[in-house]
């Protein structure tokens, strides 16, 4: 993999981080407390309140767990191993880095997976 490719996967992953982190503030009202004040919000009114906050929160910790594996991916090019398997040490192909950055197997150990 040249220097290029690791720059442009670097600027990618960064820009990644930005946008997840971005809407992670935009969402930040969707996981507040709900109310349970029945004199301002009927019953089946609370009941989708909660059931968004529930969505929100699944969203927000796919959200998290995308920024770990991305923060991943930012080590493993300052430590020289992005790009490589973490099982059998060989390259991932440069089709499937592009499509996600954060993969760490190559096809052959995922299929044996």
């Amino acid at each position: 993999m040249t220097s290029e490719d690791l720059e442009r996967f670097r600027a990618k992953l960064t820009a990644m981080q930005d946008e997840i982190r971005a809407i992670n503030d935009s969402a930040a009202q969707d996981l507040k407390p709900v109310e349970l004040d029945q004199t301002s919000v009927g019953r089946v009114s609370r009941v989708d309140a909660m059931q968004l906050q529930q969505m929100s929160q699944a969203a927000a910790r796919r959200r998290q767990q995308l920024l770990v594996k991305i923060e991943g991916a930012l080590r493993r090019i300052e430590s020289g191993r992005f790009g490589l398997c973490f099982l059998c040490g060989t390259e991932i192909d440069l089709r499937r880095l592009n499509a996600d950055p954060t993969i760490t197997r190559c096809r052959d150990c995922v299929e044996s997976a």
